[in-house]
């Protein structure tokens, strides 16, 4: 039994991590300041005696003995990242900061959840980890994007200098149950618009491209990367490579629900990125993982969650 910390546990990603430790036989520690994080995911695990709730916010120092970090806490819609932005960067560097800091303290291994966002509008098309990225230093989406690129480059001077143990994966698009229905990101958007038969929105043409990755899919990656030897640091992308615009997912969540929505388009918002698709090639050769599910039996369980929480 290892003693892990997850911090923003209460979120989407976090919420299901937790369950997944916790089923492998761990002591769970979940902190969460409940920003954007939900009770509601996290009460399935509460009665559960090998889980810990903490209720804290990563921009400041937490001391507890554990064995490994998964360092999730940062929103992560835009939504949600652009209604306290100076909220969102804190979060990412000192957050990082204090984990960081805890990992040295304690010997702990320490993964960081940073994201696709770090290559911005790319140039190079699909994404490898070695592309340095084309992103908006002041755009309204840099708190985001730049946070999680400083946090990645504080991660690297942590190991470099104090020889901490890290993990950097960089999370493409992923849905699943325990989504916010008002994340504004574009599954739960599409399937809660249509649930409710409202018309579904498009920003642009709907031609930009995104490669959805279910939720389950992602968390397996998390910890196999987890769990490789010390010498492997990262980053490494973890996405579903299978390519779709924003028209073919829309149409595919009207197919699902069978909903009587209309899709209406509006302008695109400032700095969205036009194609974002995983180089998976490293994931593939070192920790042999790859996608499982795919975009219809993802959404379908997801459009059965919502189902329960919007109608």
């Amino acid at each position: 039994m290892k003693r892990i910390l997850v911090t923003g546990g209460a979120g989407f990603i976090g919420s299901h991590l937790c369950a997944r430790l916790l089923k492998e036989g761990n002591d769970v520690i979940c902190l969460d300041n409940y920003f954007t994080g939900n009770k509601d995911n996290i009460i399935p695990l509460i009665g559960n005696p090998h889980f810990e709730m903490v209720r804290h916010d990563v921009i400041h120092p937490y001391y507890v003995e554990v064995d490994q970090i998964y360092n999730l806490a940062c929103p992560a819609s835009p939504v949600h990242y652009q209604y306290n932005p100076i909220k969102t960067i804190k979060t990412s560097v000192m957050g990082s900061i204090n984990m960081l800091g805890l990992a040295k303290r304690v010997n702990a291994k320490i993964l960081q959840a940073s994201t696709s966002e770090i290559y911005g509008d790319p140039f190079v098309h699909p994404q490898p980890e070695s592309y340095w990225g084309n992103v908006n230093t002041i755009g309204i989406r840099s708190c985001y994007d730049e946070g999680k690129r400083c946090a990645e480059t504080l991660f690297m001077d942590y190991h470099r200098q104090n020889n901490v143990k890290i993990k950097i994966i960089r999370i493409f698009n992923t849905y699943g149950p325990n989504m916010h229905p008002s994340d504004g990101r574009v599954v739960s958007n599409f399937i809660v618009q249509a649930l409710k038969n409202e018309n579904i929105t498009i920003y642009g043409e709907g031609t930009q491209t995104r490669s959805f990755q279910y939720i389950d899919d992602l968390i397996e990656g998390m910890i196999r990367v987890m769990n490789t030897d010390d010498s492997f640091i990262g980053p490494i992308n973890i996405g579903n490579p299978n390519e779709f615009t924003i028209i073919q997912l829309a149409e595919r969540v009207l197919a699902l629900t069978g909903s009587k929505s209309r899709i209406i388009k509006q302008d695109l918002p400032s700095d969205d990125p036009q194609q974002r698709k995983p180089d998976i090639t490293l994931a593939r050769n070192l920790i042999g993982w790859e996608p499982t599910v795919q975009l219809d039996q993802g959404l379908q369980k997801t459009i059965n969650y919502f189902k329960t929480k919007v109608l």
